[in-house]
């Protein structure tokens, strides 16, 4: 059974929710004050996840947030799939490649302080590194040209029921050099590898693990306590963990890629990324400046309406709004976050059964433009 929690003033019972079993009435919290707008933008992502919850086995929990306000948090389904535990709105998931947003920022931290440019090298950071010319900038905006090491690392790392580390990632292709894509610079295409060598350069230049750096850097100061970069040498012990399923409802089992993060590999909760969320609006972490420069397409080549910055997607709708956005999926779960920034609207999907039901990211901003009064 899914919690319920729906930031209204209304009387409201009965909703319905992905269980399979007799209806229970949801648990309801009410405040005090809340425009009539908001409640309306509530009640119909509501419908709309109820109803794929139902219909299309949606699994995980939703936030929708505007101007700083949480307007509606639910979660639907559960945590574990054999126990039928329910998920519940502190329940953490892996993001997946929502995470590369992480490790830009990681980077903006370190450019801001004077620790590096955009335009250096990879060489300047990690001398032994087998391909020349690629930059900073190019790592993360997707232009490295870098071989994929999810496909090219299995040929070279026997031990499987050992974890693969970003080190070993740089290991392999020092000594195997696995053949690059293109040129750098050349086009735009996705790279974990290069995310993974971003989390490598912040070691580097910190002198700390990557999970120790974004603790005492980013999730700490934030106060993102259910928030953390995964690793399997010291799990945490978590209070809400849920396991991730894939489309068939089987068990997503960890495997040795599990080790290697910066693409990947960090774990959260819809509220700790509502944390994120405005923490991005309030130079807490990284001036406005840095964001905006984040935020401008990088690809000359790609279209420009639909692009990619600095760990962030980044699109203009219709009406010129501005969103920046990432989605994710890894081993049994499925994230996206998105934020436009004009109106300060904030969508947040994380999952741990695969499912892409919900629909494209303009659908949903459609219920928060469609519910003026």
């Amino acid at each position: 059974m899914g919690q319920f929690l729906l930031l209204v003033i209304l009387q409201l019972s009965a909703f319905p929710f992905f269980s399979g079993k007799t209806e229970k009435p949801a648990t309801v919290e009410t405040i005090t004050s809340v425009e009539p707008r908001s409640v309306a933008i509530a009640l119909r992502f509501d419908s709309l996840f109820n109803s794929v919850a139902q219909r299309k086995g949606f699994n995980g929990n939703v936030l929708v947030g505007i101007h700083g306000t949480a307007i509606y948090k639910n979660s639907f389904g559960y945590s574990d799939l054999k126990t039928k535990e329910p998920l519940n709105i502190k329940s953490v998931f892996q993001l997946a490649s929502v995470s590369k947003q992480f490790t830009a920022i990681a980077i903006m931290m370190l450019h801001e302080k004077g620790k590096l440019d955009y335009t250096d090298t990879i060489q300047k950071f990690i001398p032994d590194f087998p391909y020349k010319n690629i930059t900073i900038k190019q790592l993360l905006s997707h232009r490295s040209g870098l071989p994929n090491y999810m496909y090219f690392s299995g040929k070279y790392w026997k031990n499987t029921k050992e974890y693969l580390t970003n080190q070993e990632v740089l290991d392999i292709m020092v000594q195997y050099r696995p053949h690059p894509e293109f040129l750098p610079d050349r086009r735009y295409k996705y790279s974990n590898t290069g995310y993974a060598m971003l989390a490598l350069i912040v070691e580097r230049i910190s002198g700390l693990p990557f999970h120790e750096f974004m603790d005492q850097n980013v999730f700490l100061p934030l106060g993102m306590a259910n928030t953390f970069v995964y690793n399997p040498n010291s799990r945490k012990t978590i209070e809400y963990e849920t396991k991730g399923y894939n489309r068939n409802r089987r068990k997503s089992y960890e495997d040795f890629l599990d080790g290697v993060t910066g693409d990947k590999g960090i774990y959260s909760t819809v509220e700790d990324m509502f944390m994120w969320d405005q923490a991005l609006y309030s130079e807490k972490i990284v001036k406005q400046s840095t964001l905006d420069e984040a935020f401008t397409p990088a690809s000359y080549d790609y279209k420009r309406d639909n692009n990619y910055g600095y760990g962030f997607r980044l699109d203009t709708l219709a009406d010129g709004s501005r969103i920046v956005y990432h989605g994710g999926w890894w081993r049994g779960y499925n994230s996206l976050f998105v934020r436009r920034l004009d109106d300060h609207t904030t969508i947040i999907i994380l999952c741990n059964k695969v499912n892409w039901s919900f629909g494209e990211i303009k659908d949903l901003l459609n219920i928060v433009d469609s519910a003026g009064v």
